[in-house]
Formats: C-alpha cells, structure tokens, sequence
C-alpha cells in the first residue's frame, strides 16, 4: 500500500507565497510522473504541473511564471512553489502520483485560499 501525505495549504493575501509538499511513502519501488491538480469551487478539476521521472514539465497556462513544480526522488515528494498568488488560485489542490509503473494514487487534498 502507497500513502501520500500533502502539507502547505492555508490562508494568504493575493500576491503572496505557499510551498507544497506532497510525501509519498509505502510499498515503492518507482515514481514515474507526478503532478498537482487542483479543484476550484465551481467543483472543475484541472491538471496545475507536472514533473516526470526523466525532469520534464508541464504547467497549465494560468500559472506559468508563478508556479514551480520539482521534486525530490530520494525523498519520494514533490513540491509546488506557488508565487503571486491570485483569488482566481484559491483550490483545493491534490498530488497525484504514479507509482509501480502505473498505479495512480491521490493525496487527501489541502485547502489554499487567496484573499484579494
């Protein structure tokens, strides 16, 4: 079994910064890619980045510039730094990992939310 705890979320201004972390731990023995999604209150559901095993990246339009996604392969996380922070980021945001050549699992989601 594969648990993925995430860590970060909360309260800030607009134009303010909030690091997340997403650990994951368990039966392991390969990460491929891993991501961020994030669920808005009008209940969408969209891919925010995501880094492959190999480094590559992909970020939805809306935060590119803001937002840097990396991760930590020894450690097993991955990490979304999220800078300039809009009312518009306000989300629920979920990890999403690939593990053991394709299994996917979620992470229980954290709240961050952007007051204007």
């Amino acid at each position: 079994q594969v648990q993925l705890v995430e860590s970060g979320g909360g309260l800030v201004q607009a134009g303010g910064s909030l690091r997340l972390s997403c650990a994951a731990s368990g039966s392991i023995f390969r990460i491929d890619d891993m991501g961020w999604y994030r669920q808005t209150p009008e209940n969408r559901r969209e891919l925010v980045a995501a880094i492959s095993r190999g480094g590559s990246i992909k970020y939805v339009d809306s935060v590119k510039g803001r937002f840097t996604i990396s991760r930590d392969n020894a450690k097993n996380t991955v990490y979304l730094q999220m800078n300039s922070l809009k009312p518009e980021d306000t989300a629920i945001y979920y990890c999403n990992v690939d593990v053991n050549y394709g299994v996917l699992y979620w992470g229980e989601g954290t709240l961050v939310t952007v007051s204007s």
